[in-house]
């Protein structure tokens, strides 16, 4: 389809939509700009928690719509404080939401396949998990912040959502596909979550009818997470250092790269598995099959 192609390049982070067991296998260096959004990113994560936690937005909408009935604002509403809360991955942005999370006194926990340092768990007082699976049963808040790659495709599914305490809340600002999107609709009609949000979709643009902007009790935005002016400027100064070593015969930064001579390599062997977790892209709109 593309025998010239040499590059693909992700001008933000996240390279899920790159088919990177082709670019493996063709030889296609695959780049992102590590790191240019995990602070935003884990910023909107904070304030989802707390908005879902305490009932924000149906309590903001009583107040747009001219009511003032503090009962059913509060129906739903709790302190962050105790709650234990955790996340899955805590790379840049999920070691920053944790670190983002500390001040409110909440009981703070973690799976990754790479374990933090002694010094940063006890100085956050992190209690450390090698399965998310059993992590999630404790847990009142989940947030999910690993990469989309074939082993973490619908990770939250029709089983595993059996697992997540009865009235938990699930923040997904990673990936929309890491989510079985009817699985999450039932968990919230049926109050096994109490909760969900994120800006992540699957597909992207989702269409109008997508089942995620109708489901109760949830605090969906577009993708707009890691897209502030701040750091809409950072990745933009990532991308131009991408482009002037790659025409230049220059090696890129590491953390940047992805795959490289077709393994993977940089951020990407820490980050991505070999394979594709494109399937599906198709839906969204504006995009068509031919």
């Amino acid at each position: 389809m593309a025998p010239n192609l040499k590059a693909a390049i992700t001008a933000g982070i996240g390279s899920d939509h790159v088919d990177l067991q082709a670019a493996i296998d063709n030889a296609v260096d695959v780049c992102e700009v590590t790191f240019c959004n995990s602070i935003s990113v884990s910023e909107h994560v904070v304030m989802m928690i707390l908005a879902l936690v305490r009932n924000y937005i149906p309590s903001h909408e009583i107040a747009k719509n001219g009511g003032w009935n503090i009962a059913d604002c509060v129906q739903r509403a709790y302190d962050v404080e105790g709650m234990k809360v955790g996340t899955v991955a805590a790379g840049r942005i999920g070691l920053a939401v944790l670190k983002r999370m500390h001040p409110f006194d909440c009981d703070l926990h973690y799976c990754d396949r790479h374990r933090l340092s002694r010094e940063i768990e006890e100085q956050y007082n992190l209690t450390y998990w090698d399965d998310w699976k059993k992590m999630v049963k404790e847990l009142d808040v989940v947030t999910l912040n690993c990469p989309l790659h074939a082993e973490t495709e619908h990770m939250v599914n029709a089983e595993t959502i059996k697992l997540f305490k009865c009235g938990a809340y699930l923040v997904n600002t990673a990936r929309g596909k890491l989510c079985d999107r009817d699985v999450i609709v039932k968990a919230l009609e049926e109050g096994n979550l109490a909760g969900y949000a994120g800006d992540v979709w699957f597909p992207q643009p989702p269409p109008s009818d997508h089942a995620w902007r109708e489901m109760p009790f949830h605090g969906m935005t577009p993708h707009t997470s890691g897209t502030t002016l701040s750091a809409q400027n950072r990745y933009a100064a990532g991308t131009r250092e991408i482009l002037e070593c790659y025409f230049a015969g220059k090696p890129i930064r590491e953390p940047y790269q992805i795959v490289t001579n077709g393994a993977l390599a940089g951020a990407g062997v820490h980050s991505y598995t070999e394979g594709n977790a494109t399937g599906g892209s198709e839906e969204a709109v504006g995009k068509h099959s031919h």
